[in-house]
């Protein structure tokens, strides 16, 4: 974290939650007596701030000061409520497109993604709360600024993120290299959500079953995989391809 990111001591984090600032997460010595933050906690509860519970180790490289066992960090950007997310394309476009990234954790290649997200007319991103890349520096680095043009919602679970979606009359896709369901034979249009997994292991296994299918790009070399960010743009052109964008 940088010096201008996250902001440390009692009173100062209150007064961040208090004034509504874009706390994304908070950090919480382990040790100290939750009465000791019981205001902070129900604001970070209220606003859907993740609490993290870490070893004072972890407080003091974070920092040198005093910083009373709390360390807060500060998000770049305002995230967007999931309903109101949806709400919002919906009422301006018949055929949005959504990008659900699940446990994506290289800053690099979330910015990235946003960036190629923002410029081939992706409608909003959709990450999880705990498990995924922060929205950093280098976050907002790689994307070119594309971060501040395109919404982006933490959500707890991607299983209801995409309850909500097919709910509301989205498609969901999965990336895969391991379906033969070509991303050429798709139907990429209408109200969509693509989703595309970590850099490791990919989509969840409990999330696939939800989809309603998997894609994958044409591989012929040796190498068995791209790197997500790659995968997702031509995915992501696919689909202005088949749009007519």
């Amino acid at each position: 974290m940088k010096k201008d990111q996250f902001i440390f001591g009692l009173y100062p984090v209150l007064e961040a939650l208090q004034a509504k600032a874009p706390v994304d997460k908070i950090f919480l010595n382990q040790q100290s007596e939750a009465s000791r933050f019981h205001e902070i906690l129900q604001l970070a509860q209220a606003q859907n701030v993740t609490v993290n519970s870490v070893p004072q180790e972890k407080l003091d490289k974070l920092t040198r000061s005093n910083h009373q066992g709390i360390v807060a960090y500060l998000s770049p950007i305002q995230f967007t409520d999931l309903d109101t997310l949806v709400a919002s394309v919906l009422e301006q476009s018949k055929s949005p497109l959504l990008l659900i990234l699940d446990q994506i954790t290289d800053a690099r290649n979330f910015g990235a993604i946003i960036r190629t997200a923002e410029c081939t007319g992706v409608d909003g991103i959709i990450i999880l709360k705990k498990g995924g890349a922060p929205v950093s520096a280098d976050t907002v680095k790689t994307s070119a600024g594309a971060i501040f043009n395109i919404p982006v919602c933490k959500v707890d679970h991607i299983k209801d993120a995409l309850y909500y979606l097919q709910g509301s009359g989205f498609k969901v896709l999965g990336a895969s290299e391991k379906t033969t369901n070509s991303y050429f034979d798709a139907d990429l249009t209408g109200a969509m959500g693509l989703v595309l997994g970590s850099e490791d292991k990919g989509i969840s296994k409990s999330i696939i079953p939800l989809l309603d299918g998997l894609i994958s790009l044409p591989m012929v070399g040796k190498t068995k995989s791209l790197n997500v960010s790659v995968a997702c743009g031509a995915l992501l052109f696919e689909a202005v391809r088949q749009r007519g964008i």
